[in-house]
């Protein structure tokens, strides 16, 4: 394989993975190293798929995965985060070194959660509000709502569960009118 086959692999690579790890970390230093560490085991661990979405998903997946357990290793980030709001902001903190593609993916990627969440159950999105952005304890929104926490936490699964997959499903469409253009 030449060496601009590999650039343009990573090339690939790094705009559909950068929004992913930006969102989760918060940090652009980071998320280049992450980025760099999951290709690699990508690459060590690259499965037989045929279907370009099913790899792109496996793909987004063994991020995600590899983006927690750096966040697990690394209280003190965690800490920091979990002090930020959950959803992403309007704006965003681009770097002089991050692609216009990247940029847009998060931004069509913000927005998307944004329209899974408005056709969420009012009692979903409620829970959602509660927990993400009052920032509230299972203890607290269960006061609140006049629940039991095992309640709370079962409900407020179901609704990220609710999101999880109207996200899928909507994210996929985008991409598949992405590749007919």
């Amino acid at each position: 394989m030449t060496s601009s086959a590999q650039r343009e692999i990573f090339r690939e690579y790094y705009g559909l993975v950068y929004g992913i790890i930006y969102y989760m970390v918060k940090d652009h230093a980071t998320t280049e190293d992450l980025i760099q560490e999951s290709f690699l085991h990508i690459l060590r661990r690259m499965p037989v798929i045929d279907d370009e979405a099913k790899l792109k998903g496996w793909i987004r997946t063994v991020v995600k995965n590899r983006v927690y357990t750096y966040l697990k290793k690394n209280r003190r980030l965690r800490e920091e985060i979990a002090d930020d709001s959950i959803f992403v902001q309007d704006e965003l903190l681009a770097s002089g070194t991050e692609s216009i593609e990247a940029e847009v993916a998060t931004k069509l990627m913000s927005e998307t959660i944004g329209q899974c969440l408005q056709q969420l159950k009012p009692e979903y999105r409620a829970l959602i509000e509660l927990r993400w952005q009052q920032e509230l304890s299972y203890k607290e929104m269960a006061d609140i709502l006049e629940t039991s926490e095992e309640s709370i936490k079962y409900k407020l699964h179901r609704a990220r569960e609710a999101v999880r997959k109207r996200f899928i499903k909507l994210w996929g469409e985008r991409e598949d009118a992405r590749r007919i253009r």
